[in-house]
């Protein structure tokens, strides 16, 4: 009775260790969900009361273009019939806000889109995930809640001023669609405020456009419906705006290390085993080698002394007759020839017995039919140049990579052994690593590129900045000025340049994007001198 029972209680405790031991949905990375939410904005609905401006109502929005935004059509409805409303935009962070007008507005899917009046606001857009994952993992909805709102006490001027937008988390629970429309089912908590801001995925890629949420007596789980990207990208679309998009798979920086790593292992367990395959032919062709000298040593060796033999008998034989014929007078001159001929005989006895090949010439003989066969054995020509590679063409490695937004285009530049792109960007040198950081006025992304002439590997590192530590990433690249290709010491130099904009950078980027690179063959490389924008 005891042992059924302690088996019965034992099996269900492995059932249950195996239970928490099963990978869980991937999570949201943080500093994806923070890099959409620059692209978020509180959409206000505002009227005039005499010289006083006065918000009726929010909801929220987001990017799609620099100057386009997309919400709900209930959140502007009101506007859309009363003239004396307007439309008001407050970004996360930064500038101040602006005015909108309608673009394009379909109640049946409860869609708007905005574009903004003012064009000094520029805004960065959000990408779109290719579709929704069948995992079910976790979604974040990002927008500005009004309860959040109340209960931090912000009075009704502080809704024209940038806050960073309410984050919540949840999990996707299906797709379904509703009686108008398709929409996403999910748990990520949302209020009124958060109608018509994004639906994330882990990677921060729009999901849908959170919408509204499903009526609870408090005691009923909550859920919440987002308009799914079936409904949204026709109506962008349709409306001249091409959204970007990604269906790449959604991995984290760690998990790319990770593979990067067991990559790693994985080579130079590869590159052992084929050293030690290659030491095992070099023993064996060796043996065989030193098999064959020793055969023609010790052949050369028994001529030659065959020889000296033959030569020593010649020449005692035609001493001996020397000396018989010396006796008589007639015969003196003959005695003399023959003598001078047993002399030489003698001589060559002695030199073919002195040449013999000796046992050390079988080592010397080895290692030169080694070096003759390893010297055939590099001769195919195939051996690339590492030091100056010439024109490159580089192709993204999806497997490899982690892609969140930017453009995966194939990068072509020139690259030569002191670091110089396309003969007129200078890449730094440091810690044995060939770098070159970009930080632009027109993106609030940092890309830091690298490039290792060994491995043919191209990478570019982007960081998704706020506006502040976007700031501090200018200010420190204003401080100098890069050298010239050609200038001494150019790439040592500017290592030690770039390297107070690199520690401003978070510790991991948000985007990995890793090329392999192959030299472009002369007859293809005729416009190779204006390309490589992606390397420089």
């Amino acid at each position: 009775m005891f042992d059924s029972r302690f088996a019965s209680w034992g099996a269900l405790l492995l059932a249950l260790c195996a239970l928490f031991a099963l990978p869980g949905p991937a999570t949201a990375d943080p500093g994806d969900i923070d890099a959409a939410a620059r692209g978020v904005v509180r959409v206000v609905l505002i009227a005039q009361d005499g010289e006083d401006v006065v918000p009726v109502s929010h909801g929220s929005g987001f990017a799609v273009t620099a100057n386009r935004i997309v919400t709900n059509a209930h959140v502007i409805r009101e506007a859309l019939q009363d003239d004396t409303l307007r439309i008001g935009i407050v970004p996360s962070e930064g500038a101040a806000g602006a005015f909108a007008k309608p673009v394009a507005v379909s109640p049946r899917n409860d869609l708007a889109l905005l574009e903004i009046v003012d064009g000094a606001m520029r805004l960065p857009p959000l990408t779109f995930a290719g579709g929704v994952s069948g995992d079910m993992g976790e979604v974040s909805a990002i927008g500005y809640p009004m309860n959040v709102d109340l209960a931090q006490g912000l009075e009704i001027g502080d809704i024209f001023r940038a806050q960073p937008p309410v984050k919540s988390r949840g999990f996707l629970s299906g797709e379904r669609p509703s009686r108008q429309f398709d929409t996403i089912l999910h748990t990520a908590p949302i209020a009124r405020g958060n109608s018509g801001g994004p639906l994330l995925d882990g990677c921060g890629r729009v999901l849908g456009v959170n919408s509204f949420g499903a009526d609870s007596d408090g005691s009923d789980a909550e859920f919440y419906f987002a308009v799914s990207l079936r409904e949204l990208l026709p109506f962008l679309r349709a409306n001249d705006v091409e959204p970007r998009t990604n269906a790449l798979p959604c991995r984290s920086i760690e998990e790319l290390n990770a593979a990067e790593r067991d990559r790693f292992e994985a080579q130079r367990a590869e590159a052992q085993a084929r050293l030690e395959a290659r030491e095992a032919e070099l023993r064996e062709k060796r043996a065989r080698l030193r098999l064959t000298a020793q055969m023609e040593v010790m052949e050369g060796r028994e001529n030659a002394m065959a020889l000296a033999m033959v030569l020593l008998l010649v020449a005692i034989g035609l001493g001996f007759a020397a000396f018989q014929l010396r006796k008589k007078q007639a015969t003196r001159q003959r005695a003399m020839l023959l003598a001078g001929l047993a002399g030489t005989a003698l001589i060559g006895a002695l030199l073919a017995w002195l040449t013999r090949p000796s046992f050390s010439e079988i080592e010397e003989r080895v290692e030169a039919a080694m070096a003759e066969e390893n010297n055939g054995d590099d001769g195919d020509g195939t051996t690339a140049s590492l030091a100056g590679d010439g024109t490159l063409l580089c192709t993204l490695v999806p497997e490899r990579s982690r892609v969140t937004g930017a453009r995966t285009d194939d990068v072509e530049f020139d690259w030569s052994a002191d670091g110089c792109v396309n003969r007129r960007t200078q890449y730094g040198m440091e810690d044995g690593k060939w770098s070159r950081v970009f930080v632009p006025n027109e993106e609030a992304a940092v890309s830091v590129n690298s490039y290792d002439p060994q491995t043919r590997i191209f990478q570019t590192d982007r960081y998704l900045l706020r506006q502040s530590a976007m700031q501090e990433a200018r200010t420190a690249r204003g401080e100098y000025s890069p050298p010239a290709c050609g200038v001494g010491d150019a790439a040592r130099l500017l290592g030690e340049q770039q390297s107070k904009v690199l520690s401003l950078l978070p510790e991991r980027p948000n985007e990995r994007l890793v090329y392999t690179c192959e030299a472009k063959s002369a007859a293809t490389a005729g416009g190779a001198a204006g390309g490589g924008g992606g390397a420089e």
